[in-house]
Parts: C-alpha cells; sequence; structure tokens
C-alpha cells in the first residue's frame, strides 16, 4: 500500500527541528510510506521518504500560506498515486485532500476547537462525514466530539521505541529536570518558582531546564523568556537552551524527576511518556490528556495551585521508596504506549480503509 503522510506546513521533518508530530510520523512510518512536508537543510528524520514541496510562486504567491501549501500537496498526490493519505493536525487541508478521490486521515494531536476548519460542531460533524478522524488521546476525542452526538472517531496514541531509549545509568543523579518549550503554557516559570521555594530544603540536589521557545537552535528570543532565566539563574536552575531529541532522552535518563507544570491543557503528553520510559519519577499537570498518559504512575500538581508542585517536589526528593514506586509504575504504565502495538494498530486502520475507500459524501 502507498501511503503519503502530509505534515502541518511549519513542521520541521529533520533531528535538529523536531516536534512531536514530526517525531511520531518517523517512529510509525514504513520504509515505502512519503512524507511531504516543507524544505529542510541536512538529512530528514530517518521515517519514510521525505519529499519537500515546491509551493506555487506566479499569481498564488499572493495567496495564503495554507492555500499555497495545499496546492503544493495536491500536485504531488497528482504525481504520486498514494492509495492512502494521513494529514497531521490540519483539519481544513485534510477536507480539501479527500476530493482526490482517495481515502484520507485526518490525525488530530492538538485541540480541535481551536483549528481551522474544526472549531464549529457542524464543521466537526463535516469531516466525520468526508474522511475519518483519529485522536492522540480519548481527552482530544471528547474536545472533537463536543456538541455533537458520539461519533466513529479513533483514538490512536502516540508511542515510543522503548528499546531505542539510552542506557539508564546504575545510579541516578540527584536531578530534577523540565524538559519542554520555554513559555507560559509549558509552566516553565511554575517550575523555577517551585524548586527556588524547595531548594534549600533539598541539600545535593540541583535543578536543570532544557528547552527554547521553538523547536529549533535558532529559536527567537522572548520576554517571557528573558524573564524566566533571570529568575532560573537566581535559583541555581542550570539553563540548556534548545537540545536535540537524542540528547534530551539522555538527560532524562539521568535525571531522578521530571516535572511536567503544563497549565495548557496537553493534548497528549509526550514528555511525560518518555519521562517515565527513562526511569523517571513524574510529577504532571491533571490538565487535558496527561492524566490519562501517566495512569496512577505520577504525581499529580496543578501549576499554579499555592505550594502544589513545592509539595510534590519535596515528597519524591524526600522520599526514596515514593521515587522507586513511581519509577516502577512509570516502566509498566509506559509499556502500554511501545511502539510495535502503535504499528499494528495503524497498519489495521490503513487496510481497513484501502478497502472501504472514501467515505460517502
Amino acid at each position: 500500500m502507498k501511503v503519503m503522510t502530509i505534515l502541518p506546513r511549519r513542521e520541521g521533518y529533520a533531528p535538529d527541528r523536531a516536534g512531536a508530530i514530526a517525531l511520531l510520523v518517523s517512529r510509525l512510518a514504513e520504509p515505502e510510506d512519503i512524507v511531504l512536508g516543507t524544505q529542510i537543510e541536512g538529512n530528514p528524520l530517518p521515517g519514510g521518504r521525505f519529499v519537500a514541496v515546491s509551493e506555487p510562486g506566479g499569481l498564488h504567491r499572493w495567496r495564503r500560506e495554507g492555500t499555497r501549501y495545499r496546492i503544493a500537496c495536491q500536485r504531488e498526490i497528482r504525481r504520486h498515486r498514494p492509495d492512502l493519505i494521513e494529514v497531521h493536525n490540519r483539519p481544513a487541508l485534510a477536507k480539501a485532500l479527500a476530493r482526490c478521490g482517495v481515502p484520507v486521515h485526518l490525525i488530530l494531536h492538538n485541540d480541535p476547537q481551536d483549528m481551522y476548519g474544526a472549531r464549529r460542531p457542524r464543521q466537526r460533524l463535516a469531516l466525520m462525514q468526508h474522511l475519518k478522524v483519529f485522536t492522540v488521546s480519548f481527552w482530544l476525542r471528547r474536545r472533537f466530539l463536543e456538541d455533537l452526538d458520539d461519533g466513529p472517531v479513533t483514538v490512536m496514541p502516540n508511542c515510543l521505541d522503548l528499546s531505542s531509549l539510552p542506557p539508564r545509568p546504575g545510579e541516578k543523579a540527584k536531578l530534577v529536570l523540565f524538559a519542554g518549550r520555554m513559555v507560559a503554557d509549558k509552566g516553565a516559570d511554575a517550575f523555577v518558582r517551585a524548586w527556588a521555594a524547595v531548594s534549600q530544603k533539598a541539600p545535593g540536589w540541583h535543578a536543570a531546564m532544557i528547552g527554547a521557545d521553538r523547536f529549533r537552535f535558532d529559536s527567537p528570543r522572548t520576554t517571557f523568556l528573558d524573564r524566566v532565566e533571570t529568575a532560573a539563574n537566581a535559583a541555581g536552575i542550570t539553563l540548556c537552551g534548545y537540545q536535540m531529541h537524542e540528547q534530551v532522552l539522555e538527560a532524562m535518563a539521568r535525571a531522578s524527576i521530571v516535572v511536567v507544570p503544563s497549565r495548557w491543557p496537553e493534548p497528549f503528553g509526550l514528555t511525560a511518556l518518555e519521562a517515565m520510559a527513562s526511569g523517571a519519577a513524574v510529577i504532571a499537570s491533571p490538565r487535558g490528556g496527561l492524566p490519562e498518559v501517566v495512569g496512577e504512575a505520577a504525581l499529580l500538581a496543578l501549576p499554579d495551585a499555592p505550594g502544589a508542585l513545592e509539595k510534590a517536589l519535596l515528597s519524591l526528593i524526600e522520599d526514596a521508596a515514593l521515587r522507586a514506586e513511581c519509577v516502577e509504575r512509570g516502566f509498566r504504565q509506559a509499556r502500554k504506549f511501545e511502539l510495535g502495538q502503535a504499528k499494528a494498530a495503524l497498519r489495521m486502520a490503513r487496510e481497513k480503509s484501502a478497502k472501504t475507500g472514501n467515505i460517502r459524501r
């Protein structure tokens, strides 16, 4: 089966700028899959065969970016003639491409009610009538079906290749780690505040932060980032800046505790899954899809509830038995998201769509 996967226009399919969508596509792609995206520098991620689309010039240059990208994708569809198209995170693009006469999967990684082409219930209903919809968490499925009757929306969670993770050291460092975009939605400032409050009660422990405003080395400076870094330096936190995904996983393998203090309702929470699989005890926000990812394995704490993050941090720092219990539960929870199971589910969904063809419009 010839499958064409279409990335969001701004999603980099390269090791030095890969976000969660690109990493998932790379893990799941079969060798013969075609992955469409915008031009990158250097080598692409290993999954599938990457094809950089060329957006039209001429009169088309005055059109919206999304329209030019759609036209470029349609050109590649006519050129490669796939049996199935998978569109990640772009409802309007997926609906437009469903007119090409090829079955289309829309795979949602973020809240559809914040997306062009899916904000209104009638738009989401129309999507289900034109194509097959998948979400990476049950929380996202509920958001898609809000104000609608139950519909054929399939949950297909993110996954990890547990065998490819960096080896864990024999003894974990007394390290508390934040890894994520340095933005308010991710709670970077809440992490700094909590560590500043407890660091004097945690002798021998230290904290570090990995991340920038974007998933790339040339990420822009922001006033928020300046404020957070000033406070982090005052609290003695090591600032590592943006790191490639492999380096983040290596840091998680060393860390005893990983904190995911998101204010934004995480649609899934890949960082928490990676931390559990890497053998870290996890503190996570109880928002969005994070609770279903961590299950009973993590301590839950709202980032802005007075003393909540601080209490959770001290509980894990002071109680080695509790840390060990969270680590063991985390291993068991992470195995539910193993790559092999996800690949099998994806193959089954693809084969079913290839047999049934387009949904009647």
